[in-house]
């Protein structure tokens, strides 16, 4: 099945107190690439979320973006009463704040050094962040799927349409290519003929038939364009197959190779018409290289 490497998804949810979020975007790349933006304090989620994307997704550049937001008062910071007695202590000795010069700010004091305490369950909340993070990754991945393979059916549409512009022109070369070796046949004929007039000498026929069929050896393009037919057919297997495994590097692949059939079709062939079908077959060609790109 044909899916775009481009998409995105999202999910939301609320539990124990906690709201948690999930986004997933995928651009194109040639290789699997992940760029994981976690809450500081669930950095170890990191290498399962990972795991969890490759068993989803094969090629793309995948940044994934999570966020949580504790709601409840389990998320509340305990105060160390006894470190905060002793920053006290020390600051009231100072003899601006006996003065009356400067007066003491308790809340000022809460930033410093072992005054707050984080909770005590962090355990619990990275299960908590684990189960709920996971349970959003699987439905934004999802999303992201459907909207690839959306973008997935466009791309069908138009690699299938290049693909049908070239079989055309192959289909034209094919049949041009008999009245090559015909042409050069009757412009050899015709030459051979003027010069022994001039000459007054004459050719055997068979040294004209040989000088005929080196010719037609040299510049014959039918295993060419019979290789070049297999490959577009093998290309349109391609495009209707359903199955899940991606498909983005084994198009570019043929289109490679499709290139380097009309390579040799255009270096064979001296006839000007092939040489221009030629050349419209490696313009639609490199159009599927580009869109194969964009192929996961």
């Amino acid at each position: 099945m044909i899916r775009s490497m481009t998409g995105y998804g999202e999910a939301s949810l609320q539990s124990d107190g906690g709201h948690y979020f999930l986004e997933v975007r995928s651009l194109n790349n040639k290789y699997f690439k992940t760029l994981i933006r976690l809450p500081e304090e669930f950095q170890g989620l990191e290498a399962e979320i990972e795991q969890k994307l490759r068993e989803r997704l094969s090629r793309g550049t995948i940044t994934v973006n999570a966020r949580c937001a504790e709601v409840s008062e389990s998320a509340a910071h305990a105060v160390n009463v006894k470190a905060l007695e002793k920053y006290i202590e020390q600051i009231s000795a100072l003899p601006q704040i006996r003065s009356g010069t400067l007066t003491l700010d308790l809340a000022a004091l809460l930033p410093l050094p072992g005054v707050l305490q984080p909770p005590t369950n962090e355990e619990a909340r990275l299960d908590r962040a684990r189960k709920a993070f996971l349970t959003l990754l699987d439905r934004a991945c999802a999303s992201l799927i459907k909207m690839r393979e959306i973008e997935g059916q466009s791309l069908i549409k138009e690699l299938d349409s290049h693909r049908a512009y070239i079989e055309e022109r192959v289909h034209l070369i094919r049949d041009l290519a008999p009245g090559v070796v015909a042409e050069y046949e009757s412009r050899l004929r015709s030459r051979i003929q003027l010069l022994l007039q001039e000459a007054g000498v004459s050719v055997q026929q068979v040294d004209l038939i040989r000088e005929i069929a080196a010719y037609a050896e040299r510049t014959d393009i039918a295993e060419e364009t019979q290789r070049l037919q297999a490959h577009l057919n093998q290309f349109a297997e391609y495009l209707r197959n359903k199955d899940e495994r991606p498909i983005g590097r084994t198009l570019d692949f043929l289109a490679q190779e499709m290139l380097r059939e009309t390579n040799t079709i255009a270096s064979k062939s001296p006839d000007s018409t092939i040489s221009r079908h030629a050349v419209e077959i490696k313009g639609a060609i490199d159009r599927i290289k580009e869109q194969a790109q964009n192929v996961e």
